[in-house]
């Protein structure tokens, strides 16, 4: 009985440290080389987050990120609670792709791996720094 349970809690530990392992996202070897999400019409999109209206990050089911460049504004991306991806009849999502984001079709221009986005507030403030400075560099001084 003992050896029963000693056994059930190596397989218990061994279970635990593989499934924390899993949790932890897929980093690429490079970053910016175009690539496809496979499955993408059978679940194989996790998460996505907008980038204004000209590109999108998307997260795949293994935790590993992707940016799509947008062709032209896509208006109602940016606030977008759900989106639909075009596939183009294939199982997996690539720069021929597109999204639809309310009644807006908005067609890819390029899909590349990519690190996670930094959190929107970060990014807001980011941008705000730049504009600032790029505001100082144009002023004329007195």
């Amino acid at each position: 009985m003992k050896t029963v349970i000693s056994i059930f809690g190596a397989a218990l530990t061994a279970f635990v440290a593989t499934s924390s392992q899993a949790a932890k996202p897929k980093e690429w070897a490079e970053y910016g080389v175009e690539a496809k999400i496979p499955f993408a019409n059978h679940g194989g999109i996790r998460n996505f987050e907008a980038n204004g209206d000209r590109g999108i990050w998307i997260e795949d089911r293994q935790r590993r990120w992707y940016y799509a460049r947008i062709i032209g504004p896509c208006h109602n991306l940016s606030h977008a609670n759900g989106l639909a991806f075009d596939t183009r009849g294939a199982a997996s999502l690539d720069k021929f792709g597109g999204v639809i984001a309310g009644r807006d079709y908005c067609q890819f221009d390029s899909l590349v791996t990519a690190e996670k986005p930094l959190p929107r507030k970060e990014r807001i403030q980011i941008r705000k720094e730049v504009r600032a400075e790029a505001k100082k560099a144009v002023a004329p001084d007195d």
